[in-house]
C-alpha cells in the first residue's frame, strides 16, 4: 500500500503518516518524488484498514500495490531508478552502459590488459569472476581472493568499476570490499540467505534470472534486496533454459519490455551466456539494445581459445570494438545517450 501525499504536505505531516503506520505494527517507507512524497506501508500480508491513514492532515490518496513484489514495482515508484558508480556511470537513465570483460580473472596481465583495451573502446565497467560457480567440479572455479585484488589493481590502472559474483552469504562482504557492484548470479537467483546478505552489504547488486525463472520470479527475488534496504539493484535477462541445441541459452529479449512495464529497476542483458556462441553475441546485443535494454554485458577476452572458461562466447577486442561502434548508432536511433567514456568525460570535467 502507499499512502499519497500532497504536494502541500509538511515534514510533520509525514512524519505522523509513519507513526501511524508504525502504530499500525507495520513497516513504513518514505519514498520522496519529484512533486510529491509517498509513503510505503510494508509487512502486511491481507487487507489494510486505510481510513485511519486516510484521514491523516496531508494525505491525497491510498493506492493498493497489486504486485506481490511490492518495493520493486512501478505502483511503489513509477519514476525508473538511476543507479551512479563512483566512476560517475549511471544505470538506468537515458544513457546506455556497458559492462566487458572476461569469464574468469586468470592473471594480472591477462585481466589489466584487456581492461586498458576496454575502457578505451568506450566500457565503464569491467566484469570478470574471482569465484565461478561451474556445472563440473573438475573445471576452473577461479582465482578467488587473489582475483578480486587483480580485479581492484585494474580499476587503479583504467578508472574501470568492476563487478563480479558472490557465491555465498558469507562472502558477500568480502566481494563488496574489492567490487563497485556484486553480482548474483542465476544459480543463486533464488538463495533467500544470500539475498539478505547481497541486500545490507552497501554496494549496488546486479541480479541474473534463473536459467529456469519467470519474470515474476526474478522481481521477487529483486523485492528480497530492497526489502533489506538495498534500491541500488539491477536486473539482468541472461537466457533462460530451452530445447534447441543451436544455441546455449534462449535469451528472452521480451523479457526487457515486460520487466520495464512492471518494475521501476534498470535492467541489462547478456548476450553472452544468452547464446553460447561467438558469432551470435553481436546480433543478439544489437537487439537487446533495439528492444531498451539500459546496459549490456559482454564476455570479452584477448585469446578465447585460451580461455579457462567461456572461451567459445567470448569476443576478441576487436569484434567489441566492432559492436560497440554498431550499439552507438542504435542508441542514437532509439533517442538514447551513451555513456560518456572515461577518458572523454575526464575531458568534460578539466
Amino acid at each position: 500500500m502507499l499512502v499519497v501525499m500532497k504536494n502541500s504536505a509538511t515534514p510533520a505531516q509525514v512524519d505522523r503518516v509513519v507513526e501511524t503506520i508504525e502504530e499500525m505494527g507495520y513497516e513504513a517507507q518514505p519514498i520522496p518524488g519529484r512533486q510529491r512524497t509517498a509513503v510505503g506501508l510494508i509487512g502486511n500480508d491481507g487487507q489494510v484498514e486505510s481510513a485511519r491513514l486516510a484521514g491523516l492532515g496531508g494525505v491525497l490518496e491510498i493506492i493498493p500495490v497489486t504486485q506481490p513484489y511490492k518495493q520493486v514495482s512501478r505502483e511503489w515508484r513509477p519514476e525508473p531508478t538511476v543507479i551512479e558508480l563512483d566512476n560517475g556511470t549511471r544505470i538506468g537513465g537515458r544513457e546506455l552502459v556497458v559492462m566487458a570483460g572476461p569469464c574468469s580473472v586468470e592473471s594480472e596481465t591477462q585481466i589489466t590488459d584487456v581492461a586498458v583495451r576496454l575502457r578505451d573502446t568506450g566500457a565503464t565497467i569491467l566484469r570478470g569472476g574471482a569465484f565461478k560457480p561451474r556445472t563440473s567440479p573438475y573445471s576452473f572455479h577461479g582465482l578467488g581472493v587473489e582475483g578480486l585484488r587483480l580485479l581492484a589493481r585494474a580499476r587503479e590502472e583504467t578508472g574501470l568499476a568492476v563487478v563480479t559474483e558472490a557465491l555465498e552469504p558469507d562472502s558477500v562482504e568480502l566481494v563488496a570490499e574489492y567490487a563497485d557492484i556484486v553480482q548474483i548470479g542465476a544459480r543463486n537467483m533464488q538463495n533467500y540467505p544470500l539475498l539478505r546478505r547481497a541486500g545490507r552489504c552497501g554496494r549496488p547488486i546486479l541480479l541474473k534470472r534463473g536459467m529456469a525463472a519467470t519474470i515474476d520470479e526474478l522481481l521477487l527475488a529483486a523485492e528480497y534486496l530492497l526489502a533489506e534496504g538495498n534500491r541500488n539493484v539491477i536486473l539482468c535477462e541472461r537466457g533462460v533454459r530451452g530445447f534447441d541445441s543451436h544455441t546455449r541459452n534462449l535469451l528472452d529479449l521480451s523479457a526487457i519490455p515486460v520487466v520495464k512495464s512492471l518494475s521501476h529497476l534498470p535492467i541489462i542483458a547478456d548476450p553472452s551466456h544468452g547464446t553460447g556462441v561467438r558469432a551470435k553475441v553481436t546480433p543478439m546485443a544489437r537487439a537487446a539494445v533495439a528492444a531498451g535494454a539500459d546496459g549490456l554485458m559482454v564476455e570479452v577476452h584477448p585469446e578465447p581459445e585460451r580461455a579457462l572458461s567461456d572461451g567459445a562466447q567470448s569476443l576478441y577486442p576487436e569484434q567489441f570494438r566492432e559492436l560497440m561502434a554498431q550499439i552507438r548508432v542504435i542508441a542514437r536511433a532509439i533517442d538514447r545517450d551513451f555513456v560518456p567514456g572515461l577518458e572523454r568525460r575526464s575531458e568534460k570535467v578539466g
